[in-house]
């Protein structure tokens, strides 16, 4: 047995040497479950599981979307519940009551833990969970599938990155005074109001959506049909890794456990040739080209007409050509603009013609467009879209928009700022350089600290103390109680023994006196 642990162990070590990952020491079975992710979130979990397919594992994602990989180690799973399928969302309307979004989860998520597992394939993946050597979840709005993690090992994958509340589960605690919450960014260094407001979120969000409302409507549903489980929370608190995407160049330094490790920007490539119609559009374009986007949950078409008609407006004044993503067909298009429903966006950006990039300010989006070094012009709908439009604009790598005060001229002058002011190209191409500068492209981390985690049989080793703790135990509440406590008790004897001492002195004297007298 140790000569073996010792053979995988040299082999491991002359991949590393090498640059590149040993190979598995036998082919492992990997149960991915994304029950209400979007397409956006899905697209951070293919990257991993195809390289991980790459390497002769056995991949099952189930979904809340139709297959789509043709990878023979993947195998596609969709629920077919279509009410939580997300994809026909009008984010546009949602952005309006964002408290409505939560009051929706609140319907939704319960409802979701209640009939997920009525269905006869999540019943079959439920029954053999323990014929897996590790559980990948999306840790947002996942806690519906906590019941397939009893005692089974378990990572999640943030696609959004790096999440307070996720965060303080593995005993990482963010400090708010200069770690931002998941949907704002803030100056530096923050202002006392800042802190205060942002203590007051990390707080907040962490006990509505824990203690208070969201998860114990899913604890309900869930203790309804397995009332042998443990708590929900209990479960969760035994993830054995954490994988984020962020990474320190493009989002706030943050301190870091072993069991928290970045692999921001994993989704994104070099690029590929363009068809060739698109390559001449954009190739023979004299002032450059702008590509124009709202990602894969955020719809051209839900896009109200009169923000639809300033940008057609925006666009015909401007001497540049624009690629716009729009799922219908447009009329009365200038004639340099042209209209795709699809788009090969990383192969889009990556083009030295494409000058600026319009989007909702998604994370995916962001992260490629610095990786490709072109600047950006954000217009966020909702979520953490604000937070990165933000972070755009603070950082020099473009500009941001509100869609309530948008006009023709704002459009025309914040493109046209962009486009001649090569601060803009300077600082995105500074930011995209760093971020390609790893040692281990960061899927190759993700496989290999996945592999460990099976290796290690959940890697207990990563886990911290601190996750161990209560809240009164981590903040030290009850130490600096005992501390207060002594300090209360041995002024209170060192009174006592002055009073006594001034008595005896000054008693004696007050008695003399007295006499004399």
């Amino acid at each position: 047995m140790k000569s073996t642990t010792m053979c995988v162990l040299v082999v491991m070590l002359v991949g590393s040497i090498m640059g590149k990952l040993s190979p598995p020491e036998r082919s492992y079975k990997i149960l991915m479950l994304l029950p209400v992710s979007s397409r956006s979130h899905r697209n951070v979990f293919t990257p991993l599981a195809e390289a991980l397919a790459d390497r002769g594992h056995k991949i099952v994602m189930l979904t809340n979307q139709p297959k789509s990989s043709k990878h023979p180690n993947i195998e596609d799973i969709p629920h077919d519940l279509p009410q939580f399928n997300n994809e026909n969302a009008n984010i546009f309307e949602d952005r309006k009551n964002p408290s409505g979004v939560f009051q929706l989860l609140e319907i939704v998520l319960p409802t979701l833990a209640r009939e997920l597992y009525k269905v006869p394939v999540v019943k079959d993946l439920y029954k053999r969970r323990k014929e897996f050597d590790v559980i990948v979840i999306d840790h947002l709005f996942n806690e519906v599938v906590y019941p397939f993690l009893h005692e089974v090992p378990f990572i999640t994958l943030s696609p959004s990155g790096m999440e307070p509340r996720q965060s303080s589960v593995l005993g990482n605690v963010l400090n708010p005074a200069y770690a931002p919450n998941f949907l704002e960014d803030y100056p530096r260094p923050m202002s006392l109001w800042y802190r205060l407001y942002n203590t007051f979120v990390h707080i907040g969000f962490s006990l509505y959506w824990r203690k208070w409302s969201v998860v114990p409507l899913i604890q309900k549903e869930i203790s309804a049909q397995f009332p042998e489980l443990p708590l929900l929370l209990d479960l969760e608190r035994n993830v054995s890794l954490a994988l984020l995407n962020s990474h320190f160049t493009i989002s706030t330094p943050l301190p870091l456990l072993p069991s928290q490790v970045e692999v921001g920007a994993m989704h994104c490539r070099p690029a590929k040739p363009l068809p060739q119609e698109l390559e001449s559009w954009i190739t023979g374009a004299e002032s450059g080209v702008i590509y124009f986007s709202l990602g894969s949950v955020a719809r051209s078409t839900s896009m109200p007409i009169q923000y639809r008609d300033l940008f057609i407006q925006a666009f015909s004044r401007l001497p540049q050509r624009v690629i716009w993503k729009y799922e219908e067909e447009l009329e009365d298009v200038p004639d340099n603009v042209m209209i795709s429903k699809w788009l090969p966006q990383q192969d889009i950006l990556a083009h030295n013609n494409v000058k600026v990039f319009i989007t909702h300010g998604g994370l995916l989006s962001m992260q490629e467009a610095i990786y490709h070094a072109t600047p950006l012009l954000a217009l966020p709908i909702y979520g953490d879209q604000p937070k990165n439009g933000m972070f755009i604009k603070n950082s020099g790598l473009g500009d941001f928009l509100i869609w309530e005060e948008l006009t023709v001229d704002m459009i025309v002058d914040a493109l046209t700022k962009i486009l001649n002011d090569p601060k803009y190209q300077e600082n995105v191409l500074r930011m995209s350089v760093p971020l390609r500068d790893q040692p281990v492209p960061p899927t190759e981390l993700a496989v290999f600290w996945t592999e460990y985690v099976i290796r290690h049989r959940g890697a207990p080793q990563l886990r911290s103390p601190a996750a161990e703790l209560s809240w009164v135990e981590f903040l030290m509440l009850d130490v600096i109680f005992l501390l207060h406590l002594i300090t209360f008790v041995l002024l209170f004897i060192l009174r006592r023994i002055v009073r006594l001492i001034t008595a005896k002195i000054f008693g004696r004297d007050g008695k003399k006196k007295k006499k004399n007298d």
